[in-house]
């Protein structure tokens, strides 16, 4: 029998014990401090992280399209709130070259800022990885920019699987003799799509944050348990926001940006929790288990 079939035995034959073990084992590591300075530093990155994006990719194809590829992106990220981001963007994007250089290289450098800290709390919950291996500091330095092309990149997907689908959503096929319209498959194919491109991502994250290889099979079990809860958890945000929250009243002007604050919060907690789950399954069967990295 594998360690991989006996840990996965252990995880369905004992799954509340399995569950505390990770609740226990994300309080020791401080899980909701680690996530509040990924939400808070998420918070500097977002704006300039897709306002260098957008002016890159700007140069090459239609910005209005790419603004409309950007909303799909943030609605997965910050529910209810992508519109007042993009708009930020947008702005920015009318006026980026009064910039310069330098400011060029001031958002190439607030636009890492939150993976690198990612990166760090990823350090503290896989640390019965970091006790036996450490990371060299330029492959940490390059992760931040890899993942900011290949979030240009999948932006550029975004934008053409979307008209791909605005061509569908017009036509009709024949089955069975039957003619079937494909009037409004547009914004469910989006929205699978989208399921599926967070997933490839968290699971990406959980593959190359840790020190040291993890099996794809581990940081699948991760991206997919992450991106169910938020995606669980995205829509009671949205309707908490639009139905219960008070944030309006109590804050004011400042309303927006605490709302998306708190939808970083959320997102961060659920991926360090996904990022719990790997480290508590990787240590199943484990003779000797290591303390936490960070306890109080």
């Amino acid at each position: 029998m594998t360690m991989l079939s006996s840990r996965t035995r252990y995880v369905l034959d004992h799954p509340w014990r399995f569950a505390a073990k990770v609740i226990a084992g994300f309080r020791a590591n401080q899980g909701f401090l680690l996530a509040g300075a990924v939400a808070y530093y998420t918070l500097l990155s977002i704006i300039p992280m897709f306002a260098l994006i957008l002016v890159l990719l700007s140069q090459f194809t239609d910005p209005s399209a790419l603004l409309t590829a950007m909303d799909e992106y943030l609605l997965l990220v910050a529910p209810g709130q992508a519109e007042a981001l993009v708009a930020q963007v947008s702005v920015f994007l009318e006026n980026w070259k009064v910039v310069g250089v330098t400011g060029l290289a001031l958002l190439l450098f607030f636009s890492s800022l939150a993976f690198t800290v990612l990166e760090n709390a990823m350090s503290v919950i896989f640390f019965h990885r970091v006790a036996v291996k450490r990371r060299h500091f330029l492959i940490s330095a390059i992760i931040p920019y890899c993942y900011i092309s290949l979030l240009a990149a999948g932006m550029l997907v975004v934008n053409a699987v979307s008209g791909a689908l605005a061509a569908l959503d017009t036509r009709t096929v024949m089955i069975m003799g039957r003619v079937w319209s494909l009037d409004g498959s547009e914004a469910v194919l989006l929205y699978l799509f989208g399921i599926v491109g967070e997933i490839a991502l968290l699971t990406s994250l959980y593959m190359v944050m840790p020190v040291g290889r993890l099996a794809l099979r581990h940081a699948l079990i991760g991206g997919v348990t992450a991106a169910l809860l938020w995606e669980i958890t995205r829509h009671i945000l949205v309707w908490y926001f639009s139905t219960l929250s008070l944030v309006n009243l109590v804050y004011g002007s400042f309303a927006a940006t605490i709302l998306i604050l708190l939808s970083l919060e959320a997102a961060a907690i659920i991926l360090l929790l996904g990022a719990q789950v790997i480290a508590e399954y990787e240590r199943i069967g484990m003779s000797s288990t290591p303390s936490h990295g960070l306890q109080t």
